[in-house]
């Protein structure tokens, strides 16, 4: 009988997160993503309701969310932005849960801000994707077509992943080419779910 585990999949920007979840999908395995469920939500009634309460008018001349104007609002603001994380967190996590947990067996779930959030002590296991700064700059300067100086911002922003007990950890190293990425996640891929018979 299959175990069912619910695996997130964390990393910096242009660290290949994407990529990596690609390849695990390809294995047939389900897979989630927290962006892509707060897209969703952000077309929620309710869920806008609770963000309009929070930050005011956020709405756009079609009355659903304009995502411009309250990223405006906790840009550089860490105190309102704090009060954003804290509606829209649990919110995603509720809904992503519920859908591995739909989808049973071993389940992968892309978490961007897993350790900010402290939402790693909620999975049965934590894969860390990491690559060189040189190479998440040139990657996210090709996808986001950002200035340089911009991504360096945001990557000195956000969390720093060398700072972990990686023997807590599955870690990837995406420092090679897709074939060395695919090895590596395959390999992972098999020490998560050899226990299950």
């Amino acid at each position: 009988m299959k175990q069912n585990k619910i695996i997130a999949v964390t990393g910096g920007i242009g660290s290949g997160k994407s990529t990596v979840m690609k390849i695990i999908a390809g294995k047939g395995y389900h897979v989630f993503s927290c962006d892509e469920i707060y897209s969703e939500l952000t077309s929620d009634k309710n869920f806008i309701k609770m963000l309009c309460g929070e930050f005011g008018d956020i709405l756009n001349d079609k009355g659903t969310l304009d995502r411009k104007k309250l990223s405006a609002i906790v840009f550089n603001n860490p105190a309102r932005l704090a009060e954003l994380d804290k509606i829209t967190h649990p919110a995603i996590y509720k809904e992503m849960f519920a859908r591995a947990e739909s989808a049973g067996g071993v389940c992968f779930c892309e978490v961007p801000l897993l350790f900010e959030s402290g939402a790693d002590v909620m999975f049965d296991g934590v894969i860390i994707v990491m690559r060189n700064v040189e190479q998440r700059i040139k990657s996210v300067i090709e996808r986001d077509k950002l200035p340089e100086q911009d991504v360096k911002k945001r990557i000195s922003n956000q969390f720093d992943y060398t700072s972990v007990n990686f023997a807590m950890y599955y870690v990837i190293h995406n420092d090679g080419d897709l074939k060395e990425l695919e090895r590596q996640t395959e390999e992972i891929i098999k020490k998560i779910t050899e226990y299950d018979l």
